[in-house]
């Protein structure tokens, strides 16, 4: 099979898959399944958000698919890689896998990363279980990716391992201007310690091209998975991304989102906290200019007692920009005790700007603590007025502003996600390519940001030099 096109999908393609991987049966029939689901499903399942989704920006009769594209390493994937060769990392070409590095005493202890296509043939109780967890007809997309997903990443850190340093996984569409359709799964056993950061990239290209997602994480009984996802694609690229936590007794999930690139995100994020002292904090930051699009989805369903839900959003909006935030809290009936917060900001830096937010709540126990705020404003101009005073000119001025906007967010990250953030921030400032690099101003973001928010440095340092 060469390509084929977004807007001409059909059955045929689906056995074209499965041949050409070699796919059990029961993954045919999945497939199958799900394809009768996504014809059926409108772009938009909630009547509430219709008028607001943007999922029509994507130009379905310009994004192709292909079971084997380019295999050649973006020069900017290159850069990248030099930087994480020590830690454990994955990177992901177009539908192909082009590198996996795990050391060898992490691979002994049982750590597993690797392609979807090799997970379903060596893990498949795993990979089964995870896939017939995940609900089609909640989303139009997530049917797509479980009918045609062409590639994708499986992550498994095994019973009581911690890991001291974070996996790496490098996606970037290929040169070839095709698009990716990929499912990723992590799992983290019980008692196991895991952070996993994602970059997404995209390079130029004269046609749309799209990343396509569904994530599923399991967190088992007391583990603790950290996933950061730093969006640096270009602009003229589409990003969609459906998600889902299953969270276990005492585990914790945090999920950290940095959304700079494409020239439209839907990003979807459903928190199951389903044993008692389940944990789940979402923290995501956008930061937009020219026509970017952003629909960003977070939902809170506490399933068990003495669960805690955090969510905070914010967005930057430039030039013609826009946001959307929906977010949900529900908590069931036997999830006494629960707590739960959701929260979506935005701040405007030019008229053309726009966003609104779309909080809820369904509560269905008592003796529980739930509560949302939203807000968009425009910049203040008194406090522009006062920083002018100071010398500073109307971009300086709104950059600090911006910088004390989005910093009680840095507060929950550690100092390498706050560093990386914030030198993607100063790149949409600059109007510099999205990418990471080590080069000097990274270095003096993270020596200043290594030693933000310790108190103890304080009393450290005075008393040194008495």
């Amino acid at each position: 099979m060469s390509s084929f096109v977004l807007s001409k999908l059909g059955a045929n393609h689906l056995d074209e898959i499965s041949e050409a991987n070699n796919e059990p049966a029961w993954l045919k029939d999945y497939r199958k399944n799900s394809f009768s689901i996504y014809e059926k499903l409108p772009p938009e399942v909630s009547p509430l958000y219709n008028k607001y989704s943007d999922a029509n920006k994507m130009d379905a009769s310009q994004v192709t698919f292909s079971l084997s594209s380019d295999t050649t390493l973006p020069d900017f994937v290159n850069d990248r890689l030099s930087e994480i060769s020590d830690n454990p990392n994955i990177i992901q070409i177009g539908t192909n896998i082009s590198k996996i590095n795990i050391p060898s005493e992490l691979k002994s202890k049982g750590l597993v990363v690797c392609s979807i296509q090799d997970a379903i043939r060596e893990h498949e109780d795993k990979i089964r279980k995870t896939f017939e967890k995940i609900d089609a007809n909640k989303d139009k997309y997530v049917a797509l990716n479980n009918a045609f997903f062409n590639s994708g990443i499986f992550i498994y850190v095994p019973r009581n391992l911690v890991l001291e340093k974070p996996i790496h996984v490098i996606s970037s569409l290929s040169l070839d201007q095709s698009s990716t359709i990929s499912r990723n799964i992590v799992i983290g056993d019980e008692n196991s310690k895991a952070s996993i950061v994602q970059e997404i990239y995209a390079p130029k290209s004269a046609k749309q091209q799209a990343y396509l997602e569904v994530l599923d994480v399991t967190a088992s009984p007391n583990s603790h998975l950290e996933l950061v996802t730093l969006q640096a694609m270009d602009e003229n690229a589409v990003n969609f991304s459906s998600r889902a936590a299953r969270i276990s007794q005492d585990a914790q999930m945090n999920w950290y989102l940095g959304l700079f690139g494409s020239h439209l995100s839907r990003y979807k994020v459903d928190n199951y906290l389903n044993g008692t002292g389940a944990n789940a904090h979402d923290t995501e930051v956008v930061f937009g200019n020219k026509n970017q699009s952003f629909d960003l989805a977070s939902n809170l369903i506490h399933n068990a007692p003495s669960t805690i839900g955090r969510v905070l959003e914010k967005s930057v909006l430039k030039d013609t920009s826009k946001s959307l935030f929906k977010g949900m809290i529900r908590i069931e009936k036997d999830a006494h005790h629960a707590e739960s917060y959701l929260a979506g900001h935005s701040i405007l830096l030019d008229k053309g700007a726009k966003s609104d937010s779309i909080p809820g709540l369904e509560i269905l126990t008592n003796d529980v603590k739930a509560t949302h705020s939203a807000s968009v404003a425009q910049m203040d101009e008194e406090q522009l007025f006062y920083l002018a005073t100071r010398c500073l000119n109307k971009p300086g001025a709104q950059k600090i502003i911006v910088e004390g906007f989005l910093e009680p967010l840095s507060r929950k990250m550690s100092y390498q996600i706050r560093a990386w953030i914030s030198y993607l921030i100063e790149s949409k400032w600059l109007g510099r390519d999205l990418k990471i690099k080590t080069d000097e101003q990274l270095k003096a973001i993270l020596e200043v940001e290594e030693t933000r928010y310790r108190e103890t440095d304080i009393f450290e340092s005075h008393y040194k030099y008495r």
